[in-house]
């Protein structure tokens, strides 16, 4: 019936729900359907469905078997299985032995007509569907997740359960568990046998295989079990064995573009597949969609290959349900089910994917086909994406593209573009409107303006007011145009589409001079030319106006219910008269044409009123939801409605041309092929779009229902007016709910529709497998005569049904005692009669009591109140404490009544209400009682509110309180007490206190800003720790007067700036606060040490804002700092009162030591720190202190490692050229002092570093112009750490101009530099702390081998084979250190205090550029060679001597 279809998507979560049998048809359960598929190396074809199940299919299989490939085996969440014949497409035999909801199914690949299949229970049955014979067995107490039926023993099933065990068990044994193989931690997904028996080809560990099979395990069974589980695990079993022989985790990959968290487990399911031929090839999926295929014979970590990594494209972009392979000619195929809703068929041998196949998972609400891409058919679904579809493809004829970004609901309406290639608006069920460019993989436009309801159409139409005001180049050719459930017609500009959208409801009132309000719309269509606009309403009119100012043409009332569905025929038509054609559905089934002609081409003055139609087409039986005229022909209409079928019309003739019916759900879209004449296109609830020919239906006219035949028998009635419910298209919009896992809820189609707005009756909705009648009756019971003629079709049982229903439930009696007793026979009745005449002459009887309790209704007062009491204690027996409290409250006894509700808890609003007046106490204590009534029925707002009601304010926020009610609390407390009352501030201050324990920390602020407790709200703000609410604490803090907080967390914040490189942002948030100028004048520092170092290299990242007075320039890296000092931060350098401020806040600051492990931004800010310390100290005539901070930020460098850092900080506070001066400078300030030796050493130090970055960049530059062997020999040292020690890599950089070259060399090879560096005190020092670092690390590893000995023994060997072997004990070792840190201790202070660099390294170089370049002078080796025998014998000094040297 069908040429093309996209079928409604697998369901989700089923161990096997897709199978493929030796003919190359894949069936997949898909809802409650089930889709049979050609398959083929180069393409798939939708063969047909198979109908039946009333609820998901939850698993499917083929019959393996020759002769047998037409049959199939599915389970449905019906809880039936059924066998069917897919040429025949009918059901053959079926079963219901299941009592739970059926997880799994498979056909014995062994046994022809055996079918087993599990259930969540624990039940498996087994069905012999040849002799109708089933047998269930109960082999565990667990769920059933899957299972697989052996290949080569017939008895022999193996189960998957949801706790992770498995069970191998013996059907012929009446389900005996073989073996219960346990290994995984959760639920098995699936479970596949190796195709071959064998099991050594496999597996051949000598450890395993050997001595198993004397003793009688072998016979058991054999072949190899694989298992997936959602433990990320795959395992291979011998079932011979009865144990695991193979684990196998799952890889992860990282796909360009998507990160996949293998930790997340929820969505992930784990699939096998043992393909026929391949016993050493397993195939699984992965986390993201991915496919491996392992060699389970390949040794190493990797015995997996992934499929599809020839492209990219290939994978699926999310988990993998099922698999399952096929040999096609020469081809062995592996089809493959995802949950992003595609099909995908794999070739084994390449690997590669042949073909994609998509499919839908919700209901098909648009179609539309591009007036420019031709052939392009856009597709809005129900879940949530947009597809493309290139209907013209030759090589792929399901070439799709899906669109899903910035959707969040169901796409509801689509409209291409009438001139843009590749534009394509897009409506939502959440009211959204957005425009997709279909070639660009940017995310749609969105419109600002939203409607409230479901989006039911679009449209691209002329501006309109205001719109088009302004010239030509000011306002787009075509304006977006939107209809939504809430009756609104919105014109969005698509040049703009985040300004408001005008609603067109008031350029129709304005210039139509409407006062009244306008009718909900509900669809809309613009005429081709654009010059008329159809309006459809809810209450059936159609509005016909025309552009640009909307004018009323005329009006058209032929419609008696909400209008779904307007097109304008199209305007190349050879006829004019047909150019003004209006096809119009609605909910009455019938399609109208309506010629206007004549309103739009001589329009007069006041609107024409239409009510008679230019062509009525009759023959649907359901309401109409969509229309589309053929652009190939004249006057030729398809119609799609509710009732499951699409008409082809010829509207001139008034008759129906064709009527398809392939759809198994009700129509909702319709398009007609722009290409094609004979093709149609339509989509429905069914969650399928379906292609097919005019010219090859064989039915004229849709199937009339029973429904029809009954109205037709109806007699004429009149109808009366139902109050409508909420404004939309409640009879076409219909939801299909679909659930988590991608499927509709159990029931096959959906929710139930919703009833329509139309006058006097409801809507009833058909079954396509049985008919059935519901009546809405109101209040008043409609007679059968009135609904059901006297007819041989009537079914009596329903027509009983249906007068039993109308029947009014009698309510009931207030008096059954005194009620039954009129229910006796007819002499005693009589003899009532006599006693109430001969009441007042007996002093034996008492009406309203005992045996004449019903005489009490008929005599006094005093009987009555008898008879109540009577009546009451009967109720009270019965529980019925509602009449006793009524008949209490008739006798005048309110106090009684509520005392029974009070005891039985039986108070209501309205006995409370007849409190009162019982007095006030008596109405203040049912008031308590009433509120612990509610509050043990967890009603807390309303019992509050009782409590308010006595004046016991304090109750009633402690009640809300106690119930976590702080919001309403805290309204009560502020509307009822005095703005200083405790209690309040208790409220604020228990709620922030929740709220910060649950992460609201904004909420949780202002609470504690509302209780006074500035303090504590800027601390709760700052908890999140990012940089906006560090920075909105801190200003709380500061407008709070909280000076210390603010100081602190604007530290903070600026500090979290500073590593994100925003100096800008760091500099404003540090001026809160006048005591952080000095922190202001380090970071300004640290900008311009950034600045700087970016330049040389020393920094790689780049600042996301700097200032424009941190840009390097010429200037001293000093100087520059104290003019922007100056010019920025107002810094006097006369006034040494400022400056000792600022050197007392620098001091106040953390400047802790460097460590190897501190981030390069952190060190660079301690760095600053020193820098700026250093000028102040200059600034205030401090040399000494000055040199020691210059000395700091050189050093820090050197102490972790870093001697680029450290080379251009000396370039930067020392200029090469300015060194010996800037000595001889601090040589004379050092004779003022008092105590010259600290300065002097300082300055030995600050010049041994410079000294040392000069030795390396001298080394390097001959080492970059020396022979090939010379550098090939440095090459090789550089391999490794550069300096000796340091391991620094950055030497190959210029180290400056020419001249500074020059300057430097001058400097190495003076004999000044040379002693600087060959500091022998220095050298002892080094020497003795290599030394006891050495013995320290001996004796740690000698504690560690005693501390790892398991008994005395032990311990004693191993102390003798340490002693043996090192000649030294721990005693001894200890008596080393301790010697060494003796002559440690007596060393100068001044030598450890200050750093220095390591004078063997420089011994080593010194050697090393002698015998390679020849530059040093002899003396001077022969006091490095002297230093290196004295002090560099040990360590990785003494190694890199021996290969830098010798």
């Amino acid at each position: 019936m069908h040429e093309r279809v996209l079928s409604a998507s697998p369901n989700w979560y089923c161990s096997r729900c897709s199978d493929v049998n030796r003919r190359g048809v894949l069936g997949f359960g898909a809802k409650s359907t089930v889709y049979l598929v050609k398959v083929t190396a180069a393409s798939a074809a939708v063969l047909g469905e198979l109908s039946g199940h009333t609820e998901r299919v939850s698993g499917f299989a083929f019959c393996q078997h020759d002769g047998q490939e037409s049959v199939c085996a599915t389970s449905s969440d019906d809880r039936s299985v059924k066998i069917w014949d897919i040429e025949q497409k009918a059901v053959l035999a079926e079963h219901t032995a299941h009592q739970s909801t059926i997880t799994s199914i498979h056909w014995s690949p062994v046994e022809k007509g055996l079918v087993v299949s599990g259930d969540e229970k624990g039940i498996v049955v087994c069905f012999w569907h040849g002799r109708n014979d089933t047998h269930s067995f109960f082999p565990e107490p667990r769920t059933i997740f899957c299972l697989a039926c052996s290949p080569h023993n017939e008895n022999h099933v193996a189960v998957g359960y949801k706790d992770g065990m498995i069970a191998l068990i013996d059907i012929s044994k009446k389900g005996e568990v073989i073996h219960r193989l346990r290994g995984h931690d959760e639920e098995i997904h699936a479970l596949a046998w190796c195709p071959e028996p064998k099991e050594e080809d496999l597996y051949s560990r000598p450890e395993e295989n050997t001595a198993d099979a004397s003793n009688g395990l072998a016979e058991v069974g054999g072949g190899y079990l694989a298992s997936g589980s959602r433990d990320q695990t795959l395992r291979i079993w011998s079932t011979a064995r009865g144990k695991g022989v193979m684990t196998l985790k799952l890889p992860f990959l990282k796909r360009r573009g998507a990160g996949v968290d293998p930790g997340v487990k929820e969505r992930l399911w784990l699939t096998v597949h043992w393909p026929k031929g391949r016993p050493s090839q397993l195939v699984s999926s992965c986390f993201g969609g991915e496919l491996v295929i392992w060699d389970l014979t390949k040794s190493g970590k990797q015995k997996w290959t992934l499929l599809g990594s020839s492209a990219d494209g290939q994978n699926h972009s999310r988990i993998v349900f099922n698999m399952s392979s096929v040999c096609v000619g020469d081809r062995e195929l592996l089809i493959s089910t995802s949950m992003d809703r595609e099909i995908k068929c794999w070739d084994l041998a390449s690997l590669d994917c042949c073909w994609t196949l998509p499919t839908l998972g919700g209901f098909v609400y648009s179609l539309s086909f591009s007036p420019v891409g031709t052939g392009f058919l856009a597709l809005g679904v129900g879940d949530n994406m947009i597809r493309v579809w290139n209907t013209l493809s030759i090589h792929n004829l399901y070439d799709t593209k899906t669109y899903w970004q910035n959707i969040k609901s169901k796409v509801t309406a689509l409209a291409w573009h009438p001139a843009k290639e590749g534009s394509l608006a897009f409506g939502t069920d959440d009211g959204k409107v957005g425009i997709y460019e279909a070639y660009s993989n940017k995310p749609p436009q969105s419109s600002s303006t939203y409607h409230r309801r479901t989006v039911y159409s679009l449209d691209w139409g002329p501006p309109i007011p205001p719109l088009s005001f302004g010239g030509s180049g000011d306002k787009p050719t075509y304006s977006l145009y939107s209809c939504g459930g809430e009756g609104v017609i919105y014109q969005h500009d698509p040049w703009k589409l985040s300004a408001e959208a005008s609603n067109i409801d008031k350029l129709i009132r304005d210039t139509n001079n409407i006062k009244h309000n306008l009718s909900p719309h509900t669809d809309f269509s613009w005429k081709p030319d654009g010059k008329v606009l159809a309006i459809g309403n809810e209450d059936g009119s159609i509005e016909v106006l025309g552009a640009p100012g909307l004018k009323l043409l005329c009006t058209i009332q032929q419609h008696h219910k909400i209008i779904n569905t307007l097109r304008w025929h199209h305007q190349h038509s050879d006829q004019p008269e047909l150019h003004c054609l209006l096809a119009s559905g609605s909910s009455n089934a019938v399609v109208y044409i309506h010629d206007l002609r004549s309103a739009i081409e001589n329009p007069s003055e006041s609107p024409i009123l239409v009510t008679e139609a230019f062509r009525s087409l009759s023959g649907h039986t359901n309401k109409i939801t969509s229309l589309a005229w053929s652009p190939h022909h004249d006057a030729r209409l398809v119609t799609v409605s509710y009732d499951g079928t699409a008409q082809v019309w010829d509207v001139l003739k008034e008759e129906p041309v064709c009527n398809y019916r392939g759809h198994s759900g009700r129509l909702l879209c319709v398009q007609w092929s722009p290409v094609d004449p004979d093709l149609v296109w339509t989509g429905g609830d069914d969650f399928t779009v379906q292609e097919w020919a005019v010219s090859k239906q064989e039915h004229a006219r849709p199937p009339k229902s029973e429904r029809v035949e009954l109205e037709k028998k109806k007699a004429p009635q009149k109808k009366t007016k139902k109050k409508k419910k909420a404004a939309g298209k409640g009879g076409l919009k219909t939801e299909e709910n679909e659930s988590p896992m991608g499927e509709e809820e159990k029931g096959g189609s959906g929710a139930d529709e919703a009833q329509s707005e139309d006058e006097g009756e409801d809507e009833e909705r058909e079954s396509t497998t049985a008919s059935t009648v519901t009546l809405s009756t109101g209040n008043v019971p409609i007679p059968l005569s009135d609904v059901f003629c006297e007819s041989d079709n009537c079914n009596w049982f329903v027509l009983l049904f249906l007068e039993l229903s109308l029947k009014k439930r009698k309510p009931r009696s207030m008096l059954p005692l005194s009620t039954s007793m009129d229910h006796r026979p007819k002499e005693e009745l009589q003899q009532d009669c006599l006693t109430l005449a001969a009441v007042r002459h007996s002093v034996n009887c008492m009406p309203g009591s005992g045996e004449h309790i019903q005489l009490g209704l008929f005599t006094d007062r005093e009987a009555l109140c008898r008879m109540f009491r009577e009546e009451g204690k009967n109720h009270l027996e019965a529980g019925h404490y509602d009449s006793v409290m009524y008949l209490r409250l008739w006798n005048g006894d309110l106090v009684g009544a509520l005392h029974v509700a009070t005891e039985k808890g039986e108070l209501t609003d309205h006995l409370l209400s007849l409190a009162p007046m019982a007095g006030y106490q008596v109405w203040a204590r049912t008031v308590e009682a009433y509120v612990k009534q509610l509050c043990l029925q967890e009603q807390f707002l309303k019992a509050a509110s009782h409590l308010v009601s006595i004046h016991k304010i304090y109750e009633a926020i402690s009640l809300l309180k106690a119930h976590q009610f702080y919001r309403e609390a805290i309204a009560l407390a502020k509307a009822r007490l005095q703005p200083d009352d405790p209690a309040l501030k208790d409220l604020y201050v228990s709620w922030a206190a929740v709220l910060e324990k649950d992460g609201h920390y904004t909420t949780a602020a202002k609470c504690y800003l509302a209780a006074d407790c500035n303090f504590d709200a800027a601390k709760v703000i700052a908890k999140k720790g990012d940089v906006m609410s560090l920075k909105t604490a801190a200003n709380l803090a500061n407008l709070a007067g909280e000076s210390n907080l603010s100081h602190s967390l604007s530290l903070r914040c600026a500090k979290e700036l500073m590593l994100s490189q925003d100096w800008l942002a760091a500099q404003d948030i540090l001026r809160i606060q006048d005591t952080l100028l000095g922190h202001r004048l380090v970071f300004c520092v640290s900008e311009l040490l950034t600045q700087r170092l970016s330049v040389t290299g020393v920094v790689s990242w780049s600042s996301a804002s700097s200032h424009a007075w941190s840009k390097p320039t010429e200037e001293d890296f000093l100087s520059a700092i104290q003019r922007v000092w100056q010019s920025e931060f107002g810094l006097a350098t006369a006034d040494l009162d400022q400056i000792k401020a600022f050197h007392q806040q620098l001091r106040a600051i953390e400047n802790p030591s460097a460590t190897a492990s501190m981030p390069i931004k952190q060190l660079l800010s301690h760095v600053a720190l020193d820098v700026a310390l250093s000028v102040v100290s200059q600034l205030l005539g401090d040399w000494a202190s000055a040199v020691e901070e210059f000395l700091r930020a050189v050093t820090r460098g050197f102490e972790v490692g870093h001697f680029s850092l450290m080379a251009e900080m000396c370039q930067l506070l020392l200029p090469q050229g300015e060194t010996l001066s800037f000595m001889c400078s601090l040589a004379l300030s050092h004779s003022e002092m008092p105590l010259p030796s600290t300065p002097l050493f300082v300055s030995q130090s600050l010049e041994a570093f410079v000294c040392y970055q000069l030795l390396y960049k001298d080394w390097w530059k001959h080492s970059c112009t020396s022979a090939t062997t010379t550098a090939n020999s440095l090459k090789h040292t550089n391999d490794h750490q550069t300096p000796l020690e340091n391991g620094d890599t950055n030497h190959e950089r210029e180290t400056g101009s020419q001249s500074e070259a020059q300057a430097a060399e001058a400097i190495v090879k003076s004999e000044g530099f040379w002693k600087v560096l060959l500091s022998e005190p220095h050298a002892s020092l080094q020497a003795t702390k290599r030394v006891i670092q050495d013995i320290q690390s001996r004796v740690s590893s000698l504690v560690q081998q005693h501390s790892q000995s398991k008994n005395a023994s032990e311990l004693d060997s191993v102390s003798v084979r340490s002693s043996v072997a090192d000649c030294e004990s721990f005693p001894a070792l200890v008596a080393q250190v301790t010697e060494h840190q003796k002559k440690l201790a007596a060393l100068p202070d001044h030598l450890k205090k200050y750093s220095f660099p390591d004078v063997a390294e420089c011994c080593i170089v010194l050697l090393y550029m002698d015998k390679h370049f020849g530059l040093i002078p002899h003396h001077l080796c022969e006091k490095a060679t002297s230093l290196l025998l004295k002090y560099g014998t040990t360590g990785s000094i003494h190694k890199a001597w021996q290969r830098f040297t010798l």
